[in-house]
């Protein structure tokens, strides 16, 4: 399934680390900022995740300058995995949430991957990045099947900061009648 810019996607209630739940956070609310951005990433397994959830947990600050009120780490790793994964790789602003299910990966558009390794889960999400707008629709996305060929942060953040600063629509609304 695809989720075009302007749609609501479907919705995230999953637990985090820590105790809260992800709906908590009021996915594309607004709150503290004009943008929400769902980071689903692999799991513990993945050196690239790591260096991406480590670098979002670093500038937060950065993304809440650029308009990004909530920003959530997601995967359908285990709560076990996931405290591992907080632990290990010291994140300590960025919330993560656990436990997302195949099904629901694939309504976000997300590729799903089997066990090619030890270490590896059974069955694991591929990356995304979904920045939803105050109104709780999609903004702007980039989905991976693989673990490489993430956009930039710092492409991001200056992207979102321009977008804010000349009030720029989402794009990719409009469908070609062929």
């Amino acid at each position: 399934m695809t989720i075009y810019p302007t749609q609501v996607p479907p919705t995230l209630d999953l637990a985090l680390i820590g105790g809260d739940r992800a709906d908590s956070l009021k996915l594309g609310s607004g709150q503290d900022g004009r943008f929400t951005m769902v980071v689903f990433y692999r799991g513990l397994h993945c050196p690239v995740c790591r260096k991406q959830l480590t670098e979002l947990d670093r500038r937060i600050g950065d993304l809440n300058d650029a308009g990004v009120g909530r920003v959530i780490a997601v995967s359908m790793e285990t709560e076990e995995r996931s405290a591992r994964v907080v632990q290990k790789w010291g994140l300590t602003d960025l919330p993560v949430a656990y436990g997302l299910s195949e099904q629901s990966a694939r309504e976000w558009g997300l590729f799903i991957s089997t066990a090619i390794k030890e270490g590896e889960p059974a069955t694991f999400n591929e990356p995304g990045m979904f920045v939803l707008d105050s109104d709780g629709s999609m903004f702007w996305s980039s989905v991976a099947s693989m673990p490489f060929g993430r956009p930039a942060l710092g492409d991001v953040i200056a992207g979102l900061r321009y977008v804010q600063n000349e009030d720029y629509p989402a794009r990719g609304v409009s469908f070609s009648q062929g």
